[in-house]
């Protein structure tokens, strides 16, 4: 089994057209089975093609010409136009929506998350990387070209969640060169507002029998390892997790923030040092280094 994705899920790429876009449907057809790409939408330009993919004007019309609901949709678009689009998707009865796009305002992405849970929708990102079932499917860029992608994912019982999209993939190639695949690998977005924290993906992680153990990476700033020790400790969660802190050297420097939107440090709490110390509580054992990752996922897992 996997979260999220599996061999049968339909979904679109919305602003299909753009560069980025038209690799992007190029990896993903050619990944594991071959994902299931049913339309793609771009204003204006309904009638063309991207790598044999339908291109329509509307979400609507990718619908109608399925005949049905479309799962999800990898949105990458101007971060101008993304709430629109997002917007646009989950009122077309899309239930996963990966956001790939960067720089969206955080008003505009806090509404985004909001319409997502008023219609039962989930959301990926934004400024993110999407995920992969390895051998099966990827939905958005992870990983990069298929034969890259499978050189750093292979199947096996580790779920990986990360707030970096690079970072998903080199934990995971590290685990991979170790004998350790992954269930499912989700790059979840760097920025301060994101539609799925790690504690939103733990309840799905926990119901999947093939995920025996998590591995996360993560990094100063905001409140999701909180809520992820908060949540292990309520929950008893049967998984075991394995979690490596990026930007420790932060704590030296107040009010700094490196790569992400949302690894500003705005108090005590969110500090690097801070933050091992409540998952450590919560029994979330942290790597030192990336490389003793699969080892003590090993220990956890005897």
């Amino acid at each position: 089994m996997s979260i999220l994705v599996n061999a049968d899920t339909t979904f679109i790429v919305q602003g299909i057209t753009g560069r980025e876009a038209v690799n992007l449907t190029r990896e993903c057809l050619d990944y594991g089975k071959g994902a299931k790409i049913v339309g793609g939408v771009t204003p204006g330009r309904r009638g063309r093609d991207v790598h044999g993919v339908p291109v329509f004007d509307t979400v609507a019309q990718c619908v109608e010409h399925h005949g049905g609901p479309i799962d999800g949709s990898v949105v990458t678009v101007p971060p101008a136009f993304c709430k629109d689009a997002v917007f646009e998707a989950i009122e077309n009865g899309v239930k996963l929506v990966v956001v790939v796009t960067e720089r969206i305002p955080r008003r505009d992405v806090a509404q985004m998350v909001e319409l997502a849970g008023m219609h039962g929708a989930r959301i990926i990102g934004p400024n993110c990387l999407g995920m992969i079932v390895p051998d099966v499917v990827k939905m958005g860029g992870i990983g990069g070209p298929a034969r890259n992608a499978a050189q750093a994912y292979t199947p096996g019982p580790v779920g990986v969640i990360s707030r970096s999209g690079g970072m998903t993939t080199e934990m995971s190639s590290t685990l991979t060169a170790a004998g350790l695949g992954q269930s499912t690998a989700v790059s979840i977005g760097g920025d301060a507002i994101i539609g799925s924290s790690y504690a939103e993906l733990m309840p799905l992680f926990e119901a999947d029998p093939e995920t025996e153990a998590i591995v996360i990476y993560t990094e100063p700033g905001g409140r999701m390892e909180a809520q992820l020790a908060a949540w292990v400790r309520e929950n008893d969660s049967r998984l075991p997790i394995v979690a490596f802190m990026a930007g420790k050297f932060m704590d030296e420097m107040p009010g700094m923030s490196f790569g992400h939107a949302g690894t500003i440090v705005e108090g005590k709490a969110d500090t690097a040092a801070e933050k091992i110390e409540r998952l450590r509580e919560a029994g979330i054992t942290v790597a030192e280094e990336i490389s003793q990752i699969p080892e003590l996922v090993r220990a956890r897992l005897a």
